[in-house]
């Protein structure tokens, strides 16, 4: 990448979570960060503010990622704020555990409107706009793996997105721009501690030979290594981050 600019990454999802850890840790790595959320905005500023207080530079941008025509805008703000895209990390997403055979088409749509076509939506405007030597870091999941029942929904619309990394990195030959996901297991975070009992917590943690639940920390860190130039030479790749679990 350019030694003559601040490199600038927007992560969708940022408000909480693991969206958040990596926000925060693409700042101290440097970057300017732009902060999406769909609903949060008190969250969404309270990352703005934790980067800033540390001498980062971010600022929060809504959109939901299933609507084009706000990812589109998103872009236009964060090219307006920071003056060009290095970095895409598709974070946003739902999930809606059911049977396969009890979902609904409201849950159905609403997941693959997200999850797929939001991560679409984000890597199509990536793909035109991200400054040449730029990544593209989709998180997937590792449940693809897993096959837990009750996941099958969730674990598709990620699967369809790992199978498009490395058709898009190919795609982007000549540009120097690398397009990998990222696969956490079982992590610790509200989205994933909710409804769920203390046992079937122990469970997850208990499968990682590691014997604990994975950190948002830990998933930023495998991001900041494919956003960073140690990660330059993993191109297409799907780097499950899960602790030994599959």
């Amino acid at each position: 990448m350019h030694a003559d600019h601040q490199k600038v990454a927007i992560v969708t999802g940022a408000s909480r979570g693991i969206g958040q850890a990596i926000a925060l840790r693409l700042a101290a790595d440097g970057f300017a960060v732009v902060v999406n959320y769909a609903k949060r905005l008190d969250a969404a500023q309270d990352v703005v503010s934790q980067i800033k207080q540390a001498g980062g530079k971010a600022t929060a941008i809504q959109a939901d990622v299933s609507d084009v025509d706000a990812v589109g805008n998103m872009f236009d703000e964060t090219q307006a704020a920071f003056g060009g895209i290095d970095v895409l990390v598709n974070n946003a997403g739902i999930l809606k555990n059911a049977n396969v055979t009890d979902l609904d088409d409201e849950t159905i749509d609403s997941v693959i409107a997200i999850n797929l076509k939001g991560s679409i939506n984000t890597m199509r405007q990536a793909a035109r706009r991200l400054r040449d030597g730029g990544r593209i870091i989709n998180i997937t999941s590792s449940v693809i793996a897993m096959s837990l029942p009750t996941y099958g929904l969730y674990a598709a619309s990620k699967a369809a997105i790992e199978a498009m990394t490395p058709v898009l990195a190919k795609e982007l030959r000549g540009r120097n721009i690398t397009v990998n996901s990222v696969a956490p297991g079982p992590t610790a975070t509200e989205l994933f501690m909710e409804g769920k009992p203390q046992t079937f917590v122990d469970h997850l943690a208990n499968l990682s030979p590691l014997e604990r639940l994975g950190q948002p920390q830990d998933i930023a860190n495998a991001v900041a290594f494919l956003a960073g130039s140690d990660g330059a030479w993993i191109n297409g790749q799907t780097l499950r981050t899960n602790g030994g679990v599959i």
